[in-house]
């Protein structure tokens, strides 16, 4: 391997959530000496707790036990209009088994897996200047100076590159804004057949969405994405409450639980980075674009596209050619089919009223609720979904900017 001895690691990574811990992982184990750069400190909560099936062979390659962590496991996911009496369900763990996971404790485990594999783990460092030009990568941190042949970002919604490059834009007519929390002891008897399958179930109402998550241990992740124009005045935890208690599933369920942090609020979901990489700099997961969470796609999107860059990279760097500005063109159109195939079907769920007008009709065509499946699953690659190149090539699509 041609390591420039002038550097101190073949590629820094920035970001310790599952895309960074994947790529620096991969590539570690293609023996480059990697850092990854870290502000926080694992173990630390974050949301998003439902995996894709298509996940699990990246998670292989990295040497991750799903077991290891005794998360709940995820066999399908159901689409419930409570108010039109409306439940459409699609089985999942077929080729691969899903888990439902605890974030804080599935993130920290991924981060212990890079360290052992020989990822240099850095944890509360905070990066303050990035410099990528001809000659190298150059990081100042809180800490020290760093230099390296490569730059990966992975710091997520924060798009450290997108956001220093001026190149985020941003999804407006997704999912808005959400209010969510943790529920403990939900020992009721009408919750127990959310734990004997572990699908994840998803609750429309008229201004957005609300998820419900089970967990190990007999506990749910709750939440209410909003999709509708609602006054600043009304964005409080009470708009969390009001649909919670007119959902008869989720009192029935939560009767005798006990809330585990007070309800918490997220805003500005949807982006894409229009820079997702350029001169010794690639972003992958959330740094690269980020969408709503309808359909459980961003550690799924996370850990591929992590997987694309790493493995692009790390040719690379045998060949000395990492300084190549056009080192991830060849790739483009792979992120593109995934994201965008995932961003028209949030957009199909939200403005053509998708669970109602087609995943309530797939029971009659065997090819089309293959082709849901195949997107429920993140089996975005096979080039003989005829729904998703319905998605791609229809007028929604080419008036963004985005047909196929």
């Amino acid at each position: 391997m041609n390591v420039a001895t002038e550097f101190d690691y073949d590629v820094i990574v920035a970001g310790g959530g599952p895309a960074g811990a994947t790529a620096s992982t991969l590539l570690a184990q293609q023996g480059h000496k990697v850092l990854l750069i870290d502000r926080d400190q694992h173990p630390r909560f974050h949301i998003g707790e439902s995996m894709l099936p298509m996940s699990e062979p990246v998670f292989k390659r990295l040497g991750v036990d799903w077991q290891k962590g005794q998360y709940q496991p995820k066999h399908g996911a159901e689409f419930i209009d409570e108010a039109e009496g409306l439940r459409i369900r699609f089985p999942l763990a077929s080729q691969h088994q899903p888990y439902q996971v605890e974030r804080a404790k599935f993130d920290h485990m991924m981060l212990e897996n890079a360290a052992s594999q020989g990822v240099d783990v850095h944890q509360m460092e905070v990066v303050k200047e990035t410099q990528c030009d001809e000659s190298g990568v150059f990081i100042r941190t809180d800490k020290t100076n760093y230099s390296a042949r490569y730059l990966i970002d992975a710091t997520g919604r924060s798009a450290m590159m997108g956001r220093r490059n001026q190149s985020i834009q941003r999804i407006d007519n997704l999912g808005k804004f959400s209010f969510y929390t943790h529920y403990r002891s939900v020992n009721a008897d009408a919750a127990n057949s959310l734990f004997e399958t572990g699908d994840v179930k998803i609750l429309i109402v008229d201004i957005g969405w609300i998820w419900i998550i089970p967990m190990s241990g007999r506990r749910l992740s709750v939440g209410l994405v909003v999709q509708k124009d609602i006054a600043l005045s009304a964005r409080k935890p009470m708009l969390f409450e009001k649909y919670l208690s007119e959902s008869a599933l989720l009192m029935a369920a939560l009767q005798g639980a006990e809330r585990e942090f007070d309800v918490k609020a997220e805003a500005d979901f949807s982006f894409v980075n229009q820079s997702r990489h350029g001169l010794r700099y690639a972003c992958c997961g959330d740094a690269a674009g980020f969408l709503d969470p309808v359909f459980s796609s961003g550690v799924f999107l996370a850990v591929k596209t992590a997987e694309a860059v790493a493995d692009c990279l790390h040719i690379a760097l045998l060949e000395g050619t990492e300084g190549n500005v056009d080192l991830h063109v060849a790739g483009d159109a792979d992120y593109a089919l995934g994201f965008n195939s995932m961003r028209m079907f949030v957009e199909r769920f939200y403005h053509a009223r998708l669970v109602h007008n087609l995943f309530s009709v797939s029971e009659r065509s065997d090819a089309l609720k293959e082709d849901i499946l195949g997107l429920l699953g993140g089996d975005l690659w096979t080039g003989s979904n005829d729904f998703q190149k319905k998605l791609l090539n229809s007028r929604q699509a080419q008036q963004l900017g985005i047909a196929d």
